[in-house]
């Protein structure tokens, strides 16, 4: 038997499920986290699909958004437009 580590990116297959796993995400406001987490999901569509549409360095990309990264706002902004998402803010829930 083969053990492999468990990589999210593999099962970030429609958009709801990238929908889902970047909200449970930014709910414990751990940046590191959240960047690790949009790491996972540029993976899922292609790192250097998501650096060529934002712009970025592919190793920019994945340092930026590794476990050690520390991505500036205009790095955030730049992957959330190529995977066709926004940033928001609303209330926190009561």
């Amino acid at each position: 038997m083969e053990l492999r580590p468990f990589d999210p990116a593999n099962y970030l297959e429609t958009e709801e499920d990238i929908l889902y796993y970047l909200e449970a995400a930014m709910e414990g406001n751990d940046p590191k986290y959240i960047a690790r987490a949009l790491g996972d999901v540029a993976r899922s569509k292609g790192m250097s699909e998501i650096a060529q549409k934002s712009g970025l360095g592919r190793q920019a990309l994945y340092r930026a958004l590794s476990e050690d990264g520390n991505p500036t706002l205009e790095t955030l902004l730049g992957v959330l437009d190529a995977l066709g998402l926004q940033l928001t803010v609303q209330p926190r829930a009561a």
